[in-house]
């Protein structure tokens, strides 16, 4: 799952503190939910990414999932009117290289233009991304494309429609200027554009924060 969006400027510390203490642990404590990661634009818009890791993409539409997502806590649904331009999507991963993911990421937001997805999919998977991890500076580069469309829920509601996600690249490093320049090189907006991507959006992240539900569950209390 891939959001993007804004915060209201006076809710960004409590936004960030519940994230942190309740909205990830609750996320990550769903079965089927393997990692949590929170973004900050250092460039670009807008200001937050956050990616959620899952076993397969069923798990976004199960029903433990759904439950929580249409019985927000408190907090919750405080925090859900303090959001703003929600950009959020049900990818599956088409390509995946290398190993981890670096601190810095860029992330593109795009669409096939009719007719390209087989051409800029091959030029993708099979001709840019692959190289991408052994540059100096880089680890890891992602295709992902939407999958399944998101159910209407009270939480949504509660914060108002959310705009689609359709294809998206993420490339990792821990070099911020090696991962940067991708997007004035070879991911620039006229390179992909040229291969057949329209809509591009780009902006550079630094990885805020990162749980695991390993790590969560190792951290609460043993029931034995």
């Amino acid at each position: 799952m891939i959001l993007s969006f804004d915060i209201a400027p006076e809710a960004i510390d409590e936004h960030d503190n519940w994230h942190n203490h309740e909205h990830l642990p609750e996320r990550l404590s769903i079965p089927g939910f393997l990692r949590g990661s929170r973004w900050v634009a250092v460039s670009g818009q807008p200001k937050y990414f956050v990616m959620y890791e899952v076993e397969e993409l069923g798990t976004l539409a199960s029903p433990a999932y759904l439950e929580r997502l249409n019985n927000p806590s408190p907090w919750t649904a405080r925090m859900m009117v303090h959001y703003r331009g929600m950009n959020r999507g049900f990818c599956r991963l088409s390509s995946s290289f290398g190993l981890g993911l670096g601190r810095v990421g860029l992330l593109i937001r795009f669409s096939p233009a009719p007719g390209s997805d087989t051409p800029l999919r091959e030029w993708l998977a099979e001709k840019l991304l692959p190289a991408l991890p052994a540059q100096p500076g880089l680890t890891s580069a992602h295709l992902l494309e939407a999958a399944l469309a998101p159910e209407s829920t009270k939480e949504q509601g509660i914060r108002g429609k959310d705009s689609g996600v359709d294809w998206v690249v993420l490339v990792t490093g821990f070099c911020p200027e090696s991962v940067a320049s991708l997007s004035r090189n070879e991911l620039g907006k006229q390179q992909l554009e040229r291969h057949g991507a329209v809509d591009v959006t780009s902006g550079l992240y630094q990885m805020d924060y990162s749980l695991s539900d390993r790590e969560l569950a190792e951290a609460l209390p043993s029931t034995a």
